[in-house]
């Protein structure tokens, strides 16, 4: 009885598989990267220039230094190792050796971007370390973006040069990727701190700097601004603010509201009152003894 002898799947399994088996099966794939693709690996070999990134095609993709990371690099070896798997951004599609050139540090100024939207969205004060200065403000980087502080947005804004080497808090006002700005105030962050120290129902004092028909804003610190409203100035009706206040003056109030979404103090004289419209008859007085009348109303 004759029969027919098929290998098994374990039989052919064994059976060589040459070179040229390996580079026909090699082409039956389609590596074809597209800019704009983001791919995986690790560099394999690099030289001053450039290096080789084994991202799973038929030909390594090609990083150039400049493109390597974020901020100034000199050398390959300061940032890859040639076990280290890395995202790598397609820039460049493929040359005639099927090569398509890779980038980095686009990849990470994508993601910084990000970030940076999201903690102008979240107010979160981020530092920046003054490089230079000109007529309008001093600059910087921030997570090796370039970054800039107008003058008027500085704390101490006399002599910029003095600034340079020095590290500065600020909350990013601007977030422009597209037109590539990035803007911070310290003025801004110096406000939110303080802020933070404005607690209701405590006595503070402040400078008038401005008065409207409707009420007097005065200036807390650090350049917060609080509404005293002429209803929260006594608790008898009041005619004019012009005749009671003048800009410069120092007073002293209380704390009755902070929001701090909208930066918003509300403050209030009234409170310092013994009587109804004290402070319209003996404001001086109102204003010496203003420490001892929180005291004994909180008593």
């Amino acid at each position: 009885m004759t029969s027919n002898f098929t290998p098994s799947s374990e039989s052919q399994s064994n059976i060589p598989f040459s070179q040229e088996d390996f580079e026909k099966a090699l082409a039956e794939y389609d590596y074809h990267f597209q800019q704009g693709q983001v791919v995986r690996g690790k560099v394999v070999n690099y030289d001053n220039d450039v290096a080789f990134v084994d991202i799973g095609g038929k030909s390594p993709g090609l990083l150039p230094l400049r493109e390597a990371a974020l901020g100034t690099v000199t050398r390959f070896d300061e940032i890859f190792s040639f076990e280290e798997e890395c995202d790598f951004l397609v820039i460049r599609e493929q040359n005639a050796d099927g090569q398509v050139t890779l980038s980095r540090r686009e990849l990470q100024r994508q993601e910084v971007w990000e970030t940076l939207q999201q903690y102008q969205e979240d107010k979160t004060p981020v530092e920046m370390q003054v490089t230079g200065s000109n007529r309008g403000g001093v600059k910087g980087e921030i997570m090796g973006l370039r970054a800039f502080i107008p003058r008027s947005h500085l704390l101490a804004a006399e002599n910029l040069d003095d600034l340079i080497g020095q590290t500065i808090t600020g909350l990013l006002i601007e977030v422009d990727p597209e037109q590539n700005r990035l803007v911070l105030s310290q003025r801004e962050a110096a406000k939110a701190d303080a802020m933070g120290e404005i607690i209701v129902g405590h006595l503070t004092e402040g400078e008038v700097v401005n008065i409207k028909p409707y009420g007097v804003f005065v200036e807390l610190a650090a350049g917060v601004t609080g509404l005293l409203h002429i209803k929260q100035v006594s608790q008898k009706r009041v005619e004019s603010l012009e005749s009671l206040f003048s800009v410069g003056e120092k007073i002293k109030v209380m704390i009755v509201d902070v929001d701090e979404n909208q930066r918003r103090i509300a403050l209030s004289t009234k409170e310092l009152e013994s009587y109804p419209g004290q402070i319209l008859d003996q404001k001086s007085e109102v204003m010496e003894k203003a420490e001892s009348r929180i005291q004994d109303s909180s008593s």
